[in-house]
C-alpha cells in the first residue's frame, strides 16, 4: 500500500557501544554471523565492519541470536564472487543510544543513482555504456531554529562537531523502517524567510547504502 512522508521519525545514533570481535560470517540469504559472547537481543541495531567491502559499514537489524551468533536480516550474502567464502570478519558495534529528531521538515534526498561510462574500443565506431556503480547518497533537512539547547539539536551539533560515525533511522508511521550510516554536517546559520519558520540546516552524508525493513 502506498504512504506519504507524514508521520515518519528520524533519529540519529549518538552511540555506538564497545567493538566486538567477528570472527565468520556466512554465505546465506540472510548472513550469520559468528562474535563470541557479543550480547546482543533481537532487533538491536548493529554497524558491521568486514573485510568484505560490500558489507563494510552496513547498518542492519538483527534476528535469531544465540550466544555466539545472530542474523544480519536482509544481508543476502550468498553470491560467492561478490563474498569470498571464508571472508566477512571484522568488527561489529550496536547501536547504544538514539534521539530522535523533532521539528524538522522539508527532508530531500539526491544520490544513488547509477553511473555509466561511455566506453568505444579502437576497432570500433559503436560506442558502449559500461555500469560503474552509484552516486553517493546525501540527505538534507531543515529543524525549527528555536530548537537550540534540545536534545536532537545538540546531537545534531556534537555529531558535526566531532565527525562522528553515525546511523540514520527512519520509522514510517507504517512501521517500515530505513537504516543508513552517514557523517553529519549541521549549519547553525539561520535562514530568515517572510512568512516562514526559521530554521537551520543540516546534511547526512551516507557512508554506504540503506538498510530497508518493510512494516
Amino acid at each position: 500500500m502506498s504512504r506519504t512522508p507524514t508521520g515518519t521519525i528520524h533519529s540519529v545514533a549518538t552511540l555506538l557501544a564497545n567493538a566486538k570481535t567477528v570472527t565468520a560470517v556466512t554465505n546465506a540469504a540472510e548472513a550469520v554471523v559468528s562474535s563470541t559472547a557479543h550480547g546482543y537481543s533481537n532487533n538491536d541495531i548493529v554497524v558491521m565492519f568486514s573485510s568484505w567491502g560490500r558489507l563494510n559499514a552496513r547498518a542492519f537489524r538483527i534476528k535469531g541470536v544465540t550466544t555466539d551468533t545472530f542474523i544480519l536480516e536482509r544481508a543476502n550474502t550468498t553470491n560467492t564472487e561478490f563474498y569470498t567464502p571464508g571472508g566477512g570478519a571484522g568488527t561489529v558495534q550496536k547501536v547504544s543510544t538514539w534521539v530522535d529528531l523533532d521539528k524538522t521538515l522539508n527532508h530531500n534526498s539526491s544520490g544513488g543513482e547509477a553511473k555509466t561510462v561511455t566506453v568505444k574500443f579502437i576497432e570500433s565506431d559503436v560506442e558502449i555504456v559500461l555500469n560503474d556503480g552509484f552516486t553517493a547518497v546525501q540527505r538534507t533537512f531543515e529543524m525549527d531554529a528555536d530548537m537550540i539547547g534540545t536534545p536532537a539539536y545538540e546531537a545534531l551539533k556534537m555529531l558535526s562537531e566531532t565527525d562522528a560515525f553515525t546511523v540514520v533511522r527512519r520509522r514510517a508511521k507504517s512501521g517500515a523502517i530505513s537504516l543508513i550510516p552517514a557523517k553529519v554536517s549541521f549549519n547553525e546559520e539561520e535562514t530568515l524567510t517572510e512568512g516562514q519558520a526559521v530554521v537551520v540546516k543540516g546534511t547526512f552524508n551516507a557512508q554506504n547504502v540503506s538498510t530497508r525493513y518493510p512494516s
